[in-house]
């Protein structure tokens, strides 16, 4: 049963007490938005906090960004989600905030892409990295061009994440899960480093996405998620699946490969 203007205003309201309360948002932080139809989307306004919203405080646009009814300006990241809805015309609702470790991970070039937890692989695949871009113009969105297709939650770099599913709910909970694998993450990294799963039981939790009623649209063939064959013992995943290493550990890496080929 489809819900009623009013009420999809009242889930927004309720999303933005959630992540105001979760604390993945600060002073005037975040923004939401439905889909109504395919020619308006309501969404939170700007300089407000998505922690003290009432249902008259929402903006309805239409899908070239144009108000047409609310008393404050949209979101200023409204191009945002108007390329998600663009791209995606599965997705109904979008939800962008700054959950604190998600976005350690993205602060540092780091997306969360090691297999391991259950869970996350058969829910979410990955999550993605998109380059940095100045929030409010073009140069936020373009970055995550490539990623919206495929996934269903993306770290954004030095700015926080994105996440959008079939309703609101659905989004908010990606973003719970994004927040709750990137504190796992940290922690196992802090007591040594997490072993991530290996190959086959990655493919077999790949084969279970249906089962369970995931629309499966990152692919293995993408590196990600990345299995515990993947990353070489020691070295720290970054985005895209690419490793750092210092100058020395480099040098050391080359002389290595050189004498095993009777070079050095």
């Amino acid at each position: 049963m489809l819900k009623t203007e009013q009420e999809l205003r009242e889930d927004i309201v309720q999303i933005g007490r959630l992540v105001f309360e979760k604390g993945w948002i600060a002073a005037n932080d975040g923004n939401i938005s439905i889909r109504l139809d395919s020619g308006r989307v309501l969404c939170t306004p700007t300089n407000i906090s998505k922690g003290m919203l009432a249902k008259d405080d929402l903006i309805i646009c239409d899908m070239a960004g144009n108000k047409l009814s609310g008393a404050k300006a949209p979101t200023s990241e409204l191009a945002m989600h108007l390329l998600i809805y663009e791209m995606r015309p599965d997705i109904q609702a979008v939800v962008h905030t700054h959950p604190p470790v998600s976005t350690g991970f993205a602060a540092t070039g780091r997306a969360l892409n090691q297999a391991i937890l259950p869970e996350v692989v058969i829910g979410l695949g990955c999550v993605p990295l998109a380059e940095y871009g100045l929030p409010g113009t073009s140069a936020l969105t373009e970055p995550l061009k490539p990623y919206i297709p495929r996934y269903d939650a993306i770290l954004m770099a030095n700015h926080g994440v994105v996440c959008y599913g079939p309703d609101v709910f659905s989004a908010y909970f990606r973003m719970e899960t994004v927040e709750h694998y990137a504190r796992i993450a940290l922690v196992a990294e802090l007591l040594g480093g997490a072993k991530a799963l290996p190959r086959i039981e990655v493919d077999k939790l790949y084969e279970s996405r249906t089962r369970y009623g995931v629309n499966a649209r990152s692919t293995l063939e993408a590196g990600c998620p990345l299995a515990a064959e993947d990353i070489p013992s020691g070295s720290p995943v970054r985005s895209n699946g690419k490793f750092e290493v210092t100058r020395e550990e480099l040098i050391a890496l080359v002389e290595e490969v050189l004498r095993s080929r009777g070079v050095a």
